[in-house]
């Protein structure tokens, strides 16, 4: 198979551009090099010499010899007028910007239709897992149940230290500051958008459906606090971050973030630090399960390797999966079993919305319930800064059916 040169037109010199340019001084047989580097800040100490650098972006999009972009900044706006140019010129294009792709995704889809680019982006999801193009070509024929995970780092290196060095949240929230591990306004990862706009990514590869952001019930880590962890370390639980997205057997598909209760026995209590790990359920091929590092300058850099050397031999997604007619299932069919904290003075108020309560727990200003509960209800309960739920489990099909029965569901059902 033929492959091509590539001439590299580099967005932003950061921690992963940076960890982009080393790692292809050290890949010289993959015949692709950084011609120009346009960056923002011209007083900025570089570890490079000024010549490699530009602050014009007209200097790679509009240059005929640069037939790669790649596209490694901040800001999800800029980066997405970045990208747009560059598949309108005819260029091909990397990005790891999550936030960007997710906000933009039918647009980009059409884009690559209509120029013949390819456009790829195995970097924004988990950095060093290759999860994107599992699903692609492994699971391309395979009819998929589930796929859920921890794809964030921040949120599951502070959730690691609550768990192992008994800190409170704010506490392994400075230490992952301090590490670089989280940002100065962290929100972006606390907040469980990151994780969203991953799982919009992982839904369109797995399952064929584009969704807006808006559609996916997400809830970060921000507003944990001490009752539910202690409640994991008097049960030996850990507390991870997870995305999830299922298949119904009508076809659709429910998709949410939320904190989670893991155990021992459960493969995703062993991922700690800034690792990701994600598990995927096929008809065919049952259950596999991915792990890697999901943050730092190296692990995201090799993603952006890897989509590099691809475009060599011209790969590009098919989202083969794609079905127009495939929606979101209503919210409002899927029941949780959770852990809702809340005030002490609205035990009545939240006990109410649950239907079925199965533990009770009150001190003198905080109390919680565990139970079954639906996730629209959930969403609307969870609209204040003192209420927060971690995920117990998903019901099992039985479960599902006698609440479906009693409370005129329509099911959802979890085989």
């Amino acid at each position: 198979m033929n492959t091509k040169k590539l001439k590299i037109g580099l967005f932003g010199f950061g921690c992963v551009g940076h960890g982009l340019y080393e790692v292809l001084q050290q890949t010289p047989g993959l015949d692709a090099e950084i011609k120009t580097i346009v960056v923002k800040q011209k007083n900025k100490s570089r570890r490079l010499a000024p010549e490699w650098f530009s602050y014009d972006k007209s200097e790679i999009l509009n240059d005929a010899e640069i037939n790669l972009v790649v596209e490694l900044i901040d800001d999800p706006d800029a980066a997405f007028e970045i990208v747009k140019q560059a598949l309108c010129n005819g260029k091909a294009v990397v990005s790891a910007n999550k936030k960007m792709i997710a906000e933009h995704f039918e647009e980009l889809l059409e884009l690559q239709k209509q120029f013949q680019t390819p456009f790829l982006y195995e970097a924004a999801v988990c950095a060093s897992i290759p999860i994107i193009r599992n699903l692609e070509e492994y699971y391309d024929n395979d009819l998929l149940r589930s796929i859920e995970g921890i794809v964030n780092g921040s949120t599951n290196y502070i959730l690691s230290k609550t768990a192992s060095e008994n800190l409170s949240y704010q506490q392994a929230l400075q230490q992952a500051q301090e590490l670089g591990y989280a940002e100065s306004n962290p929100r972006l990862d606390t907040g469980g958008f990151d994780a969203k706009f991953k799982l919009l990514l992982l839904i369109a590869h797995a399952f064929g459906i584009v969704l807006q952001p808006e559609q996916i019930f997400h809830q970060g880590i921000n507003k944990l606090g001490e009752l539910e962890l202690n409640y994991a370390r008097e049960k030996g639980l850990k507390i991870k971050l997870k995305a999830r997205a299922f298949k119904n057997e009508a076809g659709k598909v429910c998709a949410f973030v939320l904190p989670e209760f893991v155990s021992k026995n459960d493969k995703f209590y062993q991922v700690d630090e800034v690792y990701n790990a994600l598990q995927i359920e096929g008809c065919f091929a049952d259950k596999q399960f991915f792990v890697g590092r999901g943050a730092g300058a190296y692990p995201t850099a090799s993603a952006v390797l890897s989509d590099i050397s691809a475009l060599r031999y011209n790969y590009r997604y098919e989202y083969k999966k794609r079905q127009e007619d495939n929606e979101m299932e209503a919210s409002e069919n899927i029941f949780l079993r959770v852990l809702l904290r809340h005030p002490r003075e609205a035990s009545d108020e939240v006990r109410s919305k649950f239907l079925d309560t199965e533990e009770l727990y009150k001190n003198k200003e905080q109390a919680y319930t565990i139970g079954i509960i639906t996730l629209a209800e959930l969403q609307s309960t969870l609209t204040t800064e003192d209420v927060s739920a971690v995920l117990m489990d998903l019901p099992n099909s039985a479960e599902v059916s006698q609440y479906s029965e009693k409370f005129g569901e329509i099911a959802w059902l979890q085989e």
